[in-house]
């Protein structure tokens, strides 16, 4: 599977760019998955169901089924958070799996990118930011710099990148 991600600070737009990058690379006929990483904790679950009745009970992985999709959480339970590696494992193959967060890991990104937010690009510090999605020009940096809200564009170079 090829993968790349999509990285950038908080509030820079990363996440409606995966949307768009999704709908846009799957409208090409591609199979696309996405891995999110959340620094804080969440839950998919509801108070009351009864998926959640079995994991505050304990279990440590539960499998929920529907006629429409399913889903499979897994509880921790004072274990360590699993690598982005063993985190890939477990995904079904797919052309292409886009990645929100996990700045740090080396697989290649493109940076997200908003002038109101007042901060410096992380491209140019992080050699795995292949280029820079913005609503502002960087003639500063030797990345290539597309318009954050030409999803067709961006589209085009990740898929360049990846070689599909």
């Amino acid at each position: 599977m090829k993968v790349y991600g999509v990285t950038g600070w908080k509030n820079a737009g990363k996440t409606g760019l995966m949307e768009r990058l999704v709908a846009e690379i799957s409208g090409r006929g591609l199979t696309v998955s996405t891995v999110k990483h959340a620094h804080h904790d969440t839950d998919v679950d509801q108070p009351g169901r009864d998926s959640f009745r079995h994991r505050a009970a304990g279990a440590r992985e539960v499998l929920l089924a529907s006629p429409h999709r399913w889903a499979l959480m897994h509880e921790l339970r004072d274990m360590p958070e699993p690598s982005l590696a063993d985190l890939m494992t477990r995904l079904s193959p797919v052309d292409l799996v886009l990645i929100e967060g996990y700045k740090r890991e080396p697989h290649p990104k493109i940076e997200a990118f908003r002038a109101q937010n007042g901060k410096p690009p992380l491209a140019g510090r992080n050699d795995t930011i292949r280029a820079v999605a913005s609503d502002v020009p960087h003639p500063d940096l030797s990345l290539p710099c597309i318009d954050l809200n030409d999803t067709a564009a961006i589209a085009d170079f990740i898929l360049r990148e990846v070689g599909l």
